[in-house]
């Protein structure tokens, strides 16, 4: 493998590479470049990378996305918003002059070990360092079992997390860190293709998302063996058009009024309303850079979204990396476990059942209102997540149950959960933290979160209304359903 390292020394990039085999370069018709979780075609460093090492070796690029029907907490929702970007991919592949295919698992048509396959007729495959869900479960056990050369490259980080030091313990070192290298960072170049786009055999007949329609697409989805009750969400449209219309937004109207607003959930510009796209990598993390840095704001304004962006989203996923599972409970530090675990006996009178949870259908009223954003718009406001997640410790029957359900939400509602940030802004409730000063009942030390400033903010009436918005009717376990990675249970 260290020929394809070295082909790709030179490559201003080359800190976003990891080795995941010691396979050899082959002798393929094609660079194979596996996408998962970064679906988009412009500044992405993993399809330069495939890019720059087909046109070392004469080869053309291959650009595959597949969708299975297996992956936990699979439904609508996340189907329509996954393929709907991966059909905008194709078309920017193709404006580009690379070839993408698709393959949608389902009924009609299954595809056994097909990456394997494609993989077979690679010199390389070029795939995501992803350290969270499935993409980072899934690259791990691909290197391990193919005989083609697997290589990986973040395309998720401003700053490539391996081009920092390891090893960093606390976020304020960390954003010192950083701080002294993003701008670096900043910009991209992406790498055209010697070769004509590849046109030769392929073991399968792609799914070309290009070619539907949004009706045809929705079609599609109804096909697969997923949850039907979770429908789309309307609030986020799953398209790169949609992306720049996001962009601009940020420009002249999010930042503009970040100061004041940042805070508010009822007022639209108080949140760039990104982190889907960003999660699913429809955006990468430079362009918002780009536009932060063109707006025109004063340097407080874009210094403080710039840190949401890149010192806490980045220290996330920098984190996840030391972490074998970045979503079990372990990953919360042991004095903040031990605090939980010493009051987990501590009378619990608002302990709330799964389903209650779930549909927001709870006693607290501010809790429904953040809860009914997961449920019905697949994400939340920053700042009322912080009150949602503490809240789960008290409404949960032990500080383990309040984390599995924490994820569970998470994981199976928001367009942006499964993701490092996520995860990290969790742990951060269980106490990922500085402990308190006082130690209280069911927290201990782990600092609590009341309402109080949320209601000042926002206002006793847009709470009301938000949590009276009607929901929607799901199927709910007694209990969270076990993480698959503990189990082992996760699909290939």
């Amino acid at each position: 493998m260290t020929d394809a390292v070295a082909l790709l020394a030179d490559w201003h990039e080359a800190p976003r590479l990891r080795v995941l085999n010691d396979r050899p370069l082959g002798a393929g018709n094609y660079v194979l470049c596996w996408l998962q979780q970064a679906l988009r075609a412009t500044d992405n460093p993993v399809i330069d990378a495939a890019v720059l090492l087909g046109n070392a070796l004469g080869l053309p690029v291959l650009v595959y996305h597949g969708l299975r029907e297996d992956y936990p907490y699979a439904s609508d929702r996340l189907h329509r918003f996954v393929l709907g970007v991966s059909r905008d991919l194709e078309r920017d592949c193709t404006a580009r002059g690379l070839a993408c295919v698709q393959f949608v698992d389902r009924a009609a048509k299954r595809e056994r070990g097909l990456v394997y396959r494609l993989a077979a007729d690679a010199a390389a495959v070029v795939l995501e360092d992803q350290p969270a869900f499935v993409a980072q479960w899934q690259a791990e056990r691909f290197a391990a079992r193919t005989d083609a050369a697997a290589l990986a490259v973040n395309a998720a980080s401003t700053v490539p997390p391996l081009a920092l030091e390891q090893g960093v313990r606390t976020t304020s070192a960390f954003r010192r860190r950083h701080q002294k290298v993003r701008a670096d960072w900043y910009g991209w170049t992406d790498e055209q293709p010697d070769r004509p786009a590849y046109a030769g055999k392929l073991p399968y007949k792609p799914d070309r998302l290009a070619d539907l329609t949004d009706a045809r697409l929705d079609a599609l989805v109804a096909e697969c063996a997923i949850d039907h009750a979770l429908p789309p969400s309307a609030m986020f449209p799953a398209t790169r058009a949609e992306v720049a219309l996001r962009l601009e937004r940020l420009r002249t109207e999010v930042l503009p009024a970040y100061a004041d607003a940042r805070r508010e959930a009822r007022r639209p510009e108080g949140a760039s309303t990104l982190s889907p796209y960003l999660h699913f990598g429809v955006v990468s993390p430079r362009e918002i850079v780009a536009v932060v840095e063109e707006a025109g704001v004063d340097a407080a304004t874009r210094d403080k979204f710039l840190d949401e962006l890149l010192t806490w989203r980045e220290w996330f996923h920098y984190k996840a990396r030391s972490l074998p599972v970045p979503e079990r409970y372990d990953r919360v530090p042991d004095w903040a476990r031990r605090e939980l675990a010493e009051h987990a006996g501590d009378p619990r009178p608002e302990v709330e059942t799964l389903r209650a949870l779930v549909l927001g259908e709870t006693a607290d009223e501010t809790w429904n209102a953040c809860q009914k954003q997961y449920l019905l718009d697949g994400w939340m406001h920053n700042n009322l997540r912080m009150y949602w997640s503490k809240r789960l410790i008290a409404m949960t029957p032990s500080p383990e149950a309040g984390w599995a359900t924490a994820c569970y939400l998470n994981d199976r509602l928001s367009l942006d959960g499964r993701d490092p940030s996520t995860y990290g802004n969790l742990a951060w409730a269980f106490g990922d933290a500085q402990p308190g000063y006082r130690r209280g009942p069911i927290y201990g030390l782990v600092p609590s979160r009341t309402d109080t400033t949320l209601r000042k903010v926002n206002g006793d009436r847009w709470f009301a209304d938000a949590a009276a918005r009607a929901g929607i009717d799901l199927d709910v376990p007694e209990e969270p359903p076990v993480d698959p990675y503990l189990t082992g249970a996760l699909p290939m």
